[in-house]
């Protein structure tokens, strides 16, 4: 089969690798397999996500880490925010490495499971959903994940992705434009996107 970090059940042999990165002022300790997205450190993406994100305005509720991979933008967001973060990837080997990072890091208000996109969902209605969507899945996933999250947002909510320019940054805001009626560029960053669209009341 052919293996990818958005593949359901990477069949290639496990490499686990074990390392310290600090997120939100807490040292977590990650434990990565092959076959993971950035499986050696937290992506440069994924850390301008973590740094932009501001829940303080939000409505009360939960967060969405839509494609969380081995977990660190929803545990270090359910560390700093103390909101409740639901965690989904199609990827079993990350969802099982994303379930040990919790444990191994005392995180305790997370759900994580598998679902494609918003197909099984264990909420029905969200603060925030973030995302570093998986490019390498092709245009038509990622304005998918674009197209369906307002229904699943709260008034007031947010959907905060991160995509670099030349990856399609532009095609991605406008899209959210025409989706939300809005769509802000929160933070560049080396070549990094941070756009958010807030959910009318």
């Amino acid at each position: 089969m052919t293996n990818h970090y958005y593949s359901k059940t990477p069949d290639t042999a496990h490499e686990y690798a074990h390392w310290d990165f600090e997120l939100k002022g807490k040292t977590f300790r990650f434990t990565t397999d092959s076959n993971v997205f950035s499986k050696t450190t937290v992506d440069y993406g994924s850390r301008v996500l973590i740094d932009a994100f501001d829940d303080t305005d939000l409505p009360d509720g939960p967060l969405l880490d839509l494609g969380c991979g081995y977990g660190p933008i929803g545990l270090s967001l359910a560390y700093a925010t103390n909101r409740f973060v639901e965690m989904v990837d199609v990827n079993e080997r990350a969802l099982e490495l994303a379930q040990k990072n919790a444990v191994q890091n005392k995180i305790e208000n997370v759900d994580i499971h598998s679902s494609y996109i918003y197909e099984t969902l264990n909420k029905t209605a969200y603060a925030g959903i973030l995302s570093n969507p998986p490019i390498r899945a092709g245009k038509q996933v990622v304005h998918e994940i674009l197209e369906k999250a307002a229904p699943l947002l709260l008034p007031g909510g947010t959907l905060t992705i991160v995509i670099q320019k030349k990856q399609g940054a532009p095609s991605a805001q406008k899209k959210m434009f025409e989706t939300f009626g809005n769509a802000e560029i929160i933070l560049k960053d080396r070549g990094y996107y941070i756009i958010q669209s807030i959910k009318e009341a």
